[in-house]
């Protein structure tokens, strides 16, 4: 499938998409955030691959926001459902997504882009990213999930500092907020992400799936141990579980049937 202003490409079980608008710094318009749905989509279901990094094109920007110009004339109620759906079409899918996706944050991560990115499952950021929810100074807040994911990765208080000063951090800050998990040097950066992508594809992409569910669980309106309880049973019943516990016993490297 082609895209206008996306590219997805696929290699060793792992896909790549790039969000191409570096022109305007990957900001995200309507016609963006209705490809990623469709890039996201395909790759769920697409048996080729097991994890998905995502990032921006050019040296400057992960996404440095939403596309301003598409929502400046937006009344109440235009503003509502085009948070509701941005959330429902991208963010939410993104973050339930039976494969891993990891965001590697290249430069600029704002508004949108940092809510894109906190949506990914976890995050690398390169050595010049910088990143924050700049919304309280246009008189509006972040609408794509950033007060709800952003006190669960960094707390509540900073959480809101972050918000409402409209500031940006770097990336060494974000780190010691555990906003990413790793900071490398631009040129390191996807193939880092790479490794860390080979490590995961080697296990198993049902109890993958599985741990992504349990997981998610806890930090919504649900009993997060009760989740993983019944995630847990579940691979009882899997060829992924006898083929693991099998190899485990026979001393040899696990080949999962579910990759």
């Amino acid at each position: 499938m082609s895209y206008t202003n996306i590219l997805v490409t696929t290699k060793n079980n792992i896909a790549q998409v790039t969000i191409a608008r570096p022109k305007k710094l990957n900001a995200l318009n309507r016609d963006t955030l209705q490809e990623l749905h469709e890039a996201f989509t395909d790759l769920e279901t697409n048996t080729e691959v097991q994890v998905i990094i995502l990032t921006g094109s050019g040296e400057k920007a992960f996404v440095a926001g939403a596309d301003i110009s598409e929502f400046a004339d937006f009344s109440e109620e235009e503003g509502g459902q085009l948070a509701a759906e941005g959330q429902e079409l991208v963010f939410n899918l993104v973050e339930n997504l039976s494969k891993p996706v990891i965001a590697a944050v290249n430069g600029f991560a704002l508004g949108g882009g940092l809510e894109l990115a906190m949506a990914c499952h976890f995050r690398v950021a390169s050595d010049n990213a910088r990143m924050g929810l700049p919304e309280v100074s246009l008189g509006v807040i972040p609408g794509y999930g950033g007060t709800q994911r952003l006190p669960q990765l960094i707390g509540k208080g900073r959480a809101l500092e972050l918000i409402m000063t409209a500031g940006m951090i770097d990336a060494d800050k974000a780190l010691s907020y555990g906003l990413v998990n790793h900071v490398v040097s631009q040129e390191d950066l996807l193939g880092f992400c790479e490794q860390l992508a080979g490590k995961i594809s080697n296990n198993s992409p049902v109890a993958i799936s599985y741990a992504i569910k349990a997981v998610n669980a806890g930090f919504k309106n649900s009993n997060g141990y009760a989740a993983e309880i019944s995630a847990f049973g579940a691979c009882f019943g899997t060829a992924d579980f006898e083929e693991g516990t099998t190899a485990f016993l026979e001393k040899r490297k696990a080949n999962f049937p579910g990759k």
